[in-house]
């Protein structure tokens, strides 16, 4: 038999395996509020790869919102995706194995682009005098700023007409394997999820 690639979920695939590379650091590090500065070799990794698709899927919605749009930078997908997502600066990414709350993309409300993007480009062209940014808090926003990208895209993608995203419900049950370490509310799942608490 066959396998359809129509089923193929490739961005959500990719979220799926970085997360896992971020649960198995938390064998090592606590994902606490006194170790967000705590920085490494694989913490960069994962903010390299994280943003690196973040850029990718954050292209992908830019065409779907507004084919004729730039999108060249960050801040060209700021003006396309806060004209059609307006609440996207207050989404909000649950870590509740660690009672974490963060808000990946609340400087985009400020007209700033994230300090986990910055931290990406500062290590990626000067690793010499900035890896020290390459820290467990920068790898966490960025990852939860996947996570909410690839909800984003896929709610769209996997829509009938994909002008109008699917239910939220919906489009959670379609991603699998559910993420089980980054979260988003609980209204966007079927059955009940727990949340953090802790914000930052």
């Amino acid at each position: 038999m066959a396998i359809s690639a129509s089923f193929s979920k490739p961005h959500w695939n990719y979220f799926i395996a970085l997360e896992n590379d971020l649960e198995k650091v938390a064998r090592y590090i606590e994902f606490a509020e006194s170790n967000f500065n705590v920085y490494s070799i694989e913490l960069a990794h994962l903010l390299f790869a994280s943003a690196s698709e973040i850029d990718a899927v954050a292209k992908l919605l830019c065409k779907q919102f507004d084919p004729n749009a730039p999108r060249t930078n960050i801040c060209e997908y700021r003006a396309t995706l806060l004209k059609a997502l307006p609440n996207l600066p207050s989404e909000e990414v649950f870590v509740p194995r660690f009672g974490l709350t963060i808000k990946p993309w609340l400087n985009w409300g400020n007209g700033k682009s994230p300090v986990w993007w910055r931290a990406y480009n500062h290590v990626k062209h000067k690793r010499d005098t900035h890896f020290s940014e390459a820290t467990l808090k920068n790898a966490l926003e960025s990852l939860g700023a996947l996570l909410v990208l690839s909800y984003y895209y896929y709610a769209y993608k996997l829509s009938p007409d994909q002008k109008s995203p699917l239910d939220s419900m919906q489009t959670t049950n379609e991603l699998q394997p559910a993420s089980t370490l980054l979260r988003l509310s609980d209204d966007h799942y079927y059955g009940q999820v727990l949340t953090g608490e802790q914000k930052w």
